[in-house]
């Protein structure tokens, strides 16, 4: 009498496929692989987004030191440094710089703003530069120093990492 026992199949046969354990790893890796690379690419945009508020700052700076070299005096007004007037249409200051990233306005340095100035580059408010937690604020007084942090005027100086 023969046996009611199930065939052997050649190992081959078996071997064939994934096992459940095996998808789920690679399924794994692949995660953890794709949110660095996103970690990664954030980073490398707020960083870009970085050079035009610098940029902006640098050149803010520039106009306050044309407009010194015609009057022997700074401002806070941005008609006078080339920006459409307050009150006109189109008129923004704090002006937005960045594709709408940062803003740059400037005001009255240690001294007054005869005397001294600082411009300064700050997110906007709902900016995912936000979340850029070590150079959010980027500004230059009128004797050229360079200054950055993390939370504005008076915040852990990131000037060496953020000015790079």
């Amino acid at each position: 009498m023969r046996s009611m026992s199930t065939p052997k199949l050649p190992p081959a046969a078996r071997a064939s496929g994934f096992t459940l354990i095996e998808i789920m790893i690679v399924v794994l890796i692949a995660s953890m692989l794709l949110a660095l690379a996103a970690s990664m690419y954030q980073t490398s945009v707020q960083h870009g987004r970085r050079v035009d508020a610098k940029s902006a700052v640098i050149d803010l700076a520039g106009r306050e030191e044309r407009y010194y070299a015609a009057t022997n005096a700074y401002t806070t007004d941005p008609s006078q440094l080339g920006y459409v007037a307050a009150g006109t249409v189109g008129a923004t200051f704090p002006q937005v710089v960045g594709s709408g990233y940062y803003q740059v306005s400037v005001g009255p340095g240690a001294a007054t703003i005869a005397t001294s100035y600082v411009a300064s580059a700050v997110p906007t408010a709902g900016s995912s530069q936000l979340k850029d937690l070590q150079c959010q604020y980027f500004s230059v007084d009128n004797t050229g120093k360079q200054f950055s942090s993390a939370t504005g005027a008076g915040g852990a100086d990131t000037s060496s990492t953020c000015w790079q």
